[in-house]
């Protein structure tokens, strides 16, 4: 291995000495250069993430013992959520008794704008609604037309016209492999 020599002047020239540095592989320079870029990178974004975030306001109300609740909470940051629920058909019996939920939320987005929810939770299903929430796009006209034709057809059996064929299905030709 190679020796650079390398002069290093302390307190303004008046002393100095020289320490023998070893010369380094391009690659390793390279290597020893990204890792340092990484640790930098990491300690710049775990410093900008330290600040605890305040909660404004926190409320709660239940479980009580017909199954309702409430909670609500809002943050430092503009996070608002809320929610209240209760059990439809209390005493009623299990299986007839359906855990409702009413809901909503809001946030900023990192672009600035706000982000709200609302929600239903019930016997069917998740309800969200929002203005962010992608969209089904329009029907085609002719599938519409379609949809309205068979509405105006009379109630039948809903295997459709076709479930009086029978599937018919023959062997396949068997043909022998010539031997090398």
């Amino acid at each position: 291995m190679q020796c650079q020599r390398a002069h290093i002047c302390a307190c303004d020239c008046i002393q100095s000495f020289c320490i023998e540095v070893p010369a380094l592989h391009p690659i390793t320079m390279i290597s020893l250069f990204f890792i340092l870029l990484v640790a930098v990178t990491y300690a710049t974004a775990q410093a900008q993430s330290t600040a605890p975030i305040p909660i404004i306001r926190f409320e709660s109300d239940g479980p009580n013992p017909d199954g309702s609740y409430k909670w609500l909470y809002e943050t430092g940051n503009e996070i608002n959520a809320e929610e209240s629920g209760y059990v439809k058909n209390f005493g009623q019996g299990e299986g007839k008794e359906i855990q409702t939920a009413e809901g909503k939320f809001s946030y900023k987005a990192p672009d600035g704008s706000l982000i709200a929810l609302t929600y239903i939770a019930d016997e069917n299903g998740f309800q969200p609604q929002g203005d962010h929430l992608p969209t089904p796009p329009p029907i085609p006209p002719a599938i519409a037309k379609a949809l309205e034709y068979l509405k105006t057809l009379p109630p039948g059996n809903n295997e459709g016209a076709s479930s009086n064929i029978k599937p018919q299905y023959q062997a396949a030709p068997f043909k022998a492999r010539p031997r090398f």
